[in-house]
């Protein structure tokens, strides 16, 4: 959204400190506190009892979350609010606790360096960071449920993007651990789903599918998407990969991503995409997060999407909201024996990379 002008000294000097806020939501979720809560009301003692709390504070943190509309209070004792009983409690269906305990331990810190980023022009996040999250089993698997948390809201709105009984097999590129496509495997019986990504996600691809019962109707393939070729499916998703690259290598992924597509199949690409003419705040947001957490990523003009999509050889490209911050590009590829050819790629390089 776009938001107001601050209008006296005083919104100017809350806008400086609005990550205290956050750290109040943040905390509470890494507390566990919304989940304790979605039990029943609880009075101040019963949740420093039942967090293991010294106590200081709580009282205080208790108050914030209600003015910030996360909690109710009546006669001392605490309880959800509705949103929170939808989002913030671990298990439901629409919890995104993932995605903030990630921003928590990852993003939050990166902030106070942006002054370097600016300086330098280089990310904050140290350069070997990702492969070592992806040796490291506890980080890897906080970084799958961030992806699944980051990707929950969306999902309602992919599952309508596309007519999927037409369709038989989907490919989640860069899929993590397959949550997207375990969730329109269990919508629609007749799909059979496949996830590439870094060989370091099989095993917990392998556990998801198991916990969703989708066992046996997706597949796992391992592999880095700028050195392997992609398998072939009648719908392929790009879900937040393009934005961690530059403009050249979006081209590159959009070209492999053409030749994946069966003839009269989609490409689905989504991400926080800036809209020239109206940019929001949150998307601007995300792209200087990906100044500093990637070496050459950022958020990218809509416009730059369609015409890369119509220069690897897509029959037709339309886009549309996927949410409020979110937009999804719906690229076709042509019937069988129609289907149209790409020009060649301006860079026919092909460099060696793994998905930040």
């Amino acid at each position: 959204m776009t938001r107001s002008a601050p209008g006296s000294v005083h919104d100017i000097l809350r806008l400086g400190n609005a990550f205290c806020e956050a750290q109040a939501l943040l905390t509470a979720v890494e507390l566990n506190l919304f989940t304790v809560l979605c039990d029943g009301p609880a009075t101040e003692p019963d949740i420093r009892r039942l967090l293991n709390l010294h106590g200081r504070g709580l009282r205080d943190l208790l108050r914030l979350l209600v003015a910030l509309g996360l909690l109710r209070e009546e006669d001392g004792r605490y309880r959800n609010a509705d949103v929170a009983e939808l989002h913030l409690v671990e298990g439901r269906p629409g919890y995104v606790g993932g995605a903030l305990l990630g921003a928590k331990a990852n993003l939050y810190p990166l902030w106070g360096e942006l002054t370097e980023t600016l300086r330098s022009g280089r990310p904050r996040s140290a350069a070997d960071g990702f492969a070592a999250m992806l040796n490291d089993p506890a980080e890897l698997r906080r970084y799958t449920r961030m992806m699944d948390g980051a990707l929950q809201p969306l999902v309602p709105g992919i599952l309508k993007a596309v007519d999927w009984p037409a369709h038989r097999t989907v490919l989640d590129v860069g899929g993590c651990r397959g949550d997207l496509v375990g969730q329109l495997l269990q919508a629609h019986p007749g799909l059979t789903g496949h996830v590439f990504d870094l060989p370091q996600m099989e095993p917990l691809f392998d556990e998801h599918m198991a916990e969703l019962g989708t066992t046996g109707r997706a597949r796992f393939h391992s592999g880095d998407f700028f050195a392997d070729p992609l398998p072939r499916a009648d719908v392929l998703i790009l879900g937040h990969i393009l934005h961690n690259w530059s403009r050249e290598r979006r081209e590159q992924l959009m070209r492999a991503a053409f030749k994946a597509v069966n003839p009269g199949g989609v490409l689905l690409v989504h991400d926080r995409m800036i809209d020239a003419a109206h940019p929001t705040v949150d998307n601007l947001v995300t792209s200087l997060v990906m100044a500093l957490v990637t070496e050459e990523g950022e958020e990218y003009a809509i416009d730059e999407l369609v015409e890369l999509a119509s220069s690897a050889g897509f029959a037709s490209v339309s886009h549309q909201p996927l949410d409020h911050n979110e937009t999804l590009v719906v690229c076709r590829s042509g019937e069988p024996g129609r289907r149209a050819a790409g020009r060649p790629a301006r860079n026919q390089r092909r460099p060696e990379g793994a998905r930040p």
